[in-house]
């Protein structure tokens, strides 16, 4: 067993990425709520993640309770976050840490980091196609997407893709997802919750008329879980882990 890294060698870092980090979220394209880091729970889950705050997602988990990007559409998750109305959880809680630093514990497939409103999961490779059963290369992001209810590789690493984020991407990325008044709808959902669509996401009447479906608030626990048994149902692919919101 590997002896886990201290705090001070994950925060005592030359090149820390908070400050490039900071001037993009103030300079962002794209709403961003950012939640106050609660000091202790912020240390406790760098801890448990073992990785430095010279990377996105070290500055993320230390220095935020997580991003509400594009009024809430999407959830980055953070730690725990000090004052937290929108009752986003952690990024500890999401991928089941265990409860002391273990320098040995890695996620089944990859590192759950985000969610959308629609259930679309973004999670860090890690490791090969053959360990994983997901797309990419060790590190990269992935996204299960709820619409083909299959993962597909983003082509770029966790820094890359939320700058990306930041300067409009998701626009593009959710061109065809997103219906008129979408903007009215999400900022009202906690970060416990999503929306589930009908007819559903992956199907032909919603690709047809996304307008027309209907949609209602339900737990992003439940939006997930629906999403891994159709999967299973539609062609027997089980997309494997996509977090405990």
């Amino acid at each position: 067993m590997r002896e886990p890294r201290g705090l001070n060698e994950l925060t005592e870092v030359d090149e820390p990425a908070w400050p490039l980090l900071e001037a993009e979220l103030r300079a962002a394209k794209v709403p961003v709520e950012v939640l106050d880091a609660d000091p202790a729970n912020a240390a406790a889950t760098l801890l448990r993640t073992q990785v430095t705050v010279r990377s996105y997602l070290g500055a993320v988990v230390f220095r935020t309770g997580g991003l509400l990007v594009d009024d809430g559409w999407l959830r980055v998750y953070g730690s725990p976050a000090a004052h937290n109305d929108r009752r986003l959880p952690g990024l500890a809680r999401v991928n089941g840490y265990p409860d002391d630093p273990d320098a040995d514990w890695r996620p089944a497939a990859g590192l759950v980091v985000a969610h959308d409103v629609l259930g679309g999961t973004f999670v860090v490779q890690g490791g090969t196609q053959e360990e994983t059963g997901l797309p990419g290369r060790p590190g990269e992001m992935v996204y299960f997407a709820p619409d083909s209810l299959r993962w597909d590789a983003i082509g770029a690493g966790y820094g890359a893709w939320l700058s990306w984020l930041l300067d409009g991407g998701a626009e593009e990325f959710y061109e065809g997802l997103r219906w008129p008044g979408w903007r009215d709808e999400a900022p009202s959902l906690t970060g416990g919750e999503g929306l589930t669509l009908y007819p559903p996401l992956w199907s032909a009447e919603a690709h047809q008329d996304l307008a027309g479906t209907s949609r209602a608030v339900v737990p992003l626990g439940e939006l997930l879980g629906v999403a891994r048994e159709t999967s299973l149902q539609l062609d027997g692919t089980d997309p494997g882990f996509l977090g405990e919101p």
